[in-house]
């Protein structure tokens, strides 16, 4: 089912009234409908078409990624190659040519493997240097993304409820960085890997430390809320 929250239908109000005033070019941008499954990482309304601004460009959602935008159909297509097709492989983008021999078996759909790391195994509490131990898990990933084709490399920060919004929010960004630039010396591709921070919106503890008064056993229960996501798509 679509998840619409409120910050989603307080948008299309907002693009439906810039929609009475937009320019006659955005009349002319084709209509882009989504098939409705998954996490749609686009605003869409009540016909699964994606919102677009008044300069055409398409409403992005806080699923969105360059995976989901990758991966989301709009027909035949992956709904990034209408909304943002600097990032979408081209060859997703465009038809089979008809050929007059049999077609060849399909090739295999994408795979997208999620991996967490505790963020305690790749750098020093509160730092945003990696381990040794944290340098050895990435190059197990690192290797494992040479035996695909490689689509993207999605590594997604995430810090503890510790320490101001702030702070947090720099600290998951230099982690997702170093993530990036470790990768890259590996011999990933560096337009292949893309980073981002949530800082400590995304906790998995919920509230089970709340009555940890004592500061060290506090960051002891917090561990699990400082992690590194690592989502590798590709296809063998």
């Amino acid at each position: 089912m679509i998840k619409q929250t409120k910050k989603q239908m307080f948008m299309l109000a907002a693009i439906a009234s810039i929609g009475l005033s937009a320019p006659s070019a955005y009349a002319q941008v084709k209509d882009v409908v989504v098939d409705g499954k998954g996490e749609i990482p686009y605003v869409i309304d009540a016909r699964n078409v994606v919102a677009r601004s008044g300069t055409g460009l398409c409403w992005r959602t806080g699923y969105w990624s360059p995976a989901a935008a990758s991966t989301a159909m709009a027909g035949q297509f992956p709904v990034g190659c209408e909304c943002d097709s600097d990032i979408v492989a081209k060859d997703k983008c465009v038809a089979p040519v008809a050929a007059a021999k049999p077609a060849p078996a399909p090739a295999p759909k994408p795979t997208a493997d999620k991996i967490k790391l505790a963020a305690d195994a790749l750098f020093d509490f509160d730092k945003a240097t990696l381990k040794p131990e944290g340098r050895a898990k990435l190059d197990d990933l690192a290797a494992k993304s040479k035996q695909l084709k490689l689509e993207v490399i999605l590594a997604v920060g995430h810090t503890d409820r510790l320490g101001s919004d702030a702070y947090n929010q720099k600290l998951s960004e230099r982690r997702a960085a170093a993530v990036k630039t470790y990768l890259v010396s590996k011999g990933v591709e560096a337009n292949r890997v893309y980073t981002e921070g949530k800082g400590e919106k995304q906790p998995v503890t919920g509230n089970k430390c709340d009555n940890v008064k004592n500061r060290k056993a506090l960051i002891e229960c917090l561990q699990p809320d400082r992690r590194v996501e690592v989502e590798v798509i590709g296809s063998k």
